[in-house]
């Protein structure tokens, strides 16, 4: 059905609406807090302390990540022992005044332990866990949407604990509250049977606005943001948003010459918005910078993007390792992630640079004439529907159907296929800077190839005369010093991001049905289910 969707296009769409019925049994809320059992205690001061049930839980959450490297960080210690002790009573308040006198080991020990008894449990045990959790899924994991029977991607609301953030984010350690009905907003159709709120509770509001596609909101505590209860990306309404998505980006194919041309005579525009406007279009088709939306102030991590760049984020270099017009990046992207990178640029792009630094201070605006609402505008005037995302998105694209075209040869064998995708996919990581820490399995991951190699070399030593066992264990070593090769390349690139927001599925599918290589091998279940539309509509020679 994926096919006719697309083909015949939402009948609603002209008019802006998304369904005409939507009926859902609404979130399902974390079980209550269950108390710490009498002989696990909590201990300041090298004295047992028994703790209020509020505090208690919120104690719990730090328990459970003692032997996480968050709790060794100082901005996340703060802002749990600040946010703890709001929780506290009175009386707690007074005596537990510092951290570094609190003992939640026994704690930690008592859940270390919990989690040992739920590995050793029976298979028919984890069978009744397995099957009270299908219950659930049956009951809340679904809706009825224009009459037929939909998934729901994130039915469950987020159990309190402790937020992480990613990088260094500042406001790692604060408590994440639990969410209470009263806080929720439930969409469904007029008519429909409404969700029953959970007993001694009621929703905040009930709405039926046809216009959106999702089923509960709610603002969760430690960053202000709005939360949805969205559809699962397999159904009907997400496969067409995904597919309309790629569209516009391969639509850009056919104008970014244009663009590029018109961006470029906006450099020597006698108006400083319109070259400030050219370069930031320059960078963020060169780079695949994110545009950069503005925030509140104090309000998050002081995150930026190419229109919120301020003059200390960048160096000029006019000359650096033999190459001319250098600019240095150094700035906390999206997610806090550090954004380094030195890139020559042409002639006018630095002189103009040099032009937006003048007389300003580090912490000023480089492109002080422009924001991302105008840059967007503007875009869309030289295309319908182009945004700053969409020159990510088709760059990302056109990297990797540029990168599979040049290291895929037909000759080659699966495991070689595999390592070219991967490596196509890692340069598309490293455009969007889609970093990550190495994996803590990395080195003992590594250590097990290396000792599968090491025991393949003995055994040819033993059977060097038997020909066809050699060219055996021969195959085996090609297929294990790939797998080294790419795991190591792999070590500090995170490649899930740009596979499932910024890679149009075709091209992958495509690459799969030219080489044969089994779809399995580049998408998981989650991530075929998510692409249905793209497998059941794509030939070998689908190009982006």
């Amino acid at each position: 059905h994926n096919i006719t969707l697309i083909c015949s296009r939402n009948r609603n769409s002209n008019n802006g609406n998304k369904w005409t019925t939507l009926e859902h049994k609404g979130p399902l809320f974390p079980p209550e807090y269950e108390p710490l059992p009498n002989n696990v205690s909590f201990f300041y001061n090298g004295n047992p302390v028994k703790l209020t049930l509020p505090a208690e839980e919120v104690a719990t959450f730090y328990a459970k990540m003692l032997d996480h490297e968050y709790t060794t960080k100082s901005s996340f210690q703060e802002n749990f022992f600040t946010d703890w002790r709001e929780e506290m009573s009175v009386e707690e308040r007074e005596q537990i005044k510092k951290l570094s006198k609190c003992d939640f080991t026994h704690i930690n020990k008592y859940f270390l332990d919990k989690s040992e008894e739920k590995k050793a449990m029976t298979k028919e045990q984890k069978q009744v866990l397995k099957e009270e959790n299908n219950k659930l899924t049956e009951e809340y994991g679904f809706c009825e949407l224009d009459g037929h029977r939909e998934k729901i991607g994130n039915f469950r609301v987020e159990p309190p604990g402790l937020f992480r953030g990613r990088g260094e984010h500042p406001k790692m350690g604060k408590l994440k509250k639990r969410i209470q009905p009263e806080e929720i907003t439930i969409n469904c159709s007029k008519g429909s049977n409404i969700p029953v709120a959970p007993k001694g509770h009621r929703w905040r509001k009930v709405q039926h606005d046809n216009t959106v596609t999702w089923l509960a909101s709610w603002v969760e505590n430690v960053q202000g943001n709005f939360k949805y209860v969205m559809l699962n990306p397999s159904s009907k309404l997400k496969g067409e948003k995904d597919w309309q998505k790629y569209e516009v980006a391969r639509k850009l194919k056919l104008k970014v010459e244009t663009i590029r041309r018109l961006y470029r005579e906006d450099w020597k525009n006698r108006e400083m918005k319109t070259r400030q406007r050219g370069v930031a279009l320059y960078f963020i088709d060169k780079l695949a910078l994110r545009a950069g939306n503005e925030k509140e102030e104090s309000e998050t991590a002081d995150t930026v993007g190419c229109c919120s760049l301020r003059v200390e984020h960048i160096t000029l270099h006019q000359e650096k390792g033999g190459q001319e017009f250098m600019v240095e990046f150094d700035f906390l992207g999206k997610d806090s992630i550090r954004y380094y990178n030195e890139v020559p640029v042409e002639g006018r792009v630095f002189k103009n640079l040099k032009l937006f630094m003048e007389n300003k201070e580090p912490e000023d605006d480089l492109f002080d004439r422009i924001n991302t609402t105008y840059l967007n505008k503007h875009l869309n005037q030289s295309m319908p529907g182009l945004t700053a995302k969409v020159f990510r998105t088709f760059n990302a694209s056109t990297t990797l159907q540029e990168q599979l075209n040049k290291l895929t040869t037909a000759d080659m064998s699966l495991e070689e296929k595999l390592l070219s995708y991967n490596r196509a996919n890692r340069a598309v990581a490293i455009l969007c800077n889609h970093q990550r820490a190495a994996p803590k399995t990395f080195e003992k991951s590594m250590q097990n190839l290396q000792d599968k190699v090491t025991g393949i070399y003995a055994k040819k030593e033993l059977v060097e005369k038997k020909e066809a066992v050699v060219k055996r264990l021969e195959e085996q070593l090609k297929k294990l010093q790939l797998q080294m090769t790419d795991r190591e390349e792999n070590k500090v690139i995170a490649l899930g991001t740009s596979k499932l927001n910024y890679l149009d599925p075709r091209i992958s599918v495509a690459w799969c049905r030219k080489f044969n290589v089994p779809i399995e091998k580049i998408y998981n279940k989650t991530q075929r289910d998510k692409f249905a539309w793209a497998i059941d509509m794509t030939e070998e020679d689908f190009q982006f």
